[in-house]
């Protein structure tokens, strides 16, 4: 797996308290962004992040390159819908060489499991790529092609649903792949926004398990926005 931020809205958080003082300022908004002090900046961040006014969050975004990853993952990512996303396409990239895949760890730690795991991937790429031989398009002979095979995507997601895709997909109980993926994103957007990202991630980093009687039982440490 390999991710980058291709693109983030400059100075992220001083664009978001300036959609959040707009709502009570008598002066325009590129007036605040230039004259807002760094000291106000935090004021108004504080102010956002312990009511709950998360709207202002959607005015910065963040644009990420995401490589080798499963169709498995990419299935669970989109379902975050307040994002935009462009997949390498299965439909017009023909992957006549064969196609490179994912595979979990408790496949890898069984030599039995590779073995078994390895023949079913051979069979179903095999006769992809005959299928492709035959003349069959590339559209039609992608459903042969596992869950495991390995794609790429851009995703654009705006600072709320970042916050809550942390939330869901950096819990324990999230599915390994994209788990690794939410906390190398969490990674490269925290040193950009450090006060709106510090409890970033799992519900316990903030208190209560709100997984329930699912918990894992085995929480992160909390974190206190009030000491920051």
């Amino acid at each position: 797996m390999h991710v980058e931020l291709l693109y983030h809205t400059p100075d992220p958080e001083r664009a978001i308290a300036t959609a959040a003082r707009l709502c009570y300022a008598p002066v325009g908004a590129s007036e605040l962004m230039e004259t807002m002090s760094e000291e106000r900046v935090h004021s108004v961040l504080s102010t956002i992040m312990s009511s709950g006014h998360f709207s202002t969050l959607e005015h910065a975004s963040f644009t990420f390159a995401i490589d080798g990853v499963s169709r498995a993952l990419t299935h669970q990512l989109v379902r975050h819908r307040i994002a935009s996303y462009n997949q390498q396409s299965q439909r017009y990239v023909k992957f006549k060489q064969g196609v490179a895949v994912v595979t979990p760890n408790t496949v890898s730690e069984s030599a039995e499991a590779v073995e078994v795991y390895q023949k079913a991937i051979d069979a179903a790429t095999d006769a992809y790529v005959k299928l492709l031989e035959l003349g069959i398009p590339a559209e039609d002979a992608r459903y042969l092609l596992p869950n495991a095979a390995e794609s790429k995507i851009v995703v654009t997601m705006n600072a709320r649903t970042l916050y809550h895709f942390f939330s869901e997909r950096c819990c324990n109980r999230a599915q390994w792949e994209i788990r690794e993926l939410a906390w190398q994103m969490l990674a490269l957007v925290r040193p950009l926004a450090p006060f709106v990202f510090a409890d970033a991630g799992p519900g316990c980093v903030r208190g209560h398990c709100p997984e329930g009687k699912m918990t894992c039982g085995e929480p992160y440490p909390r974190i206190d926005r009030a000491s920051l």
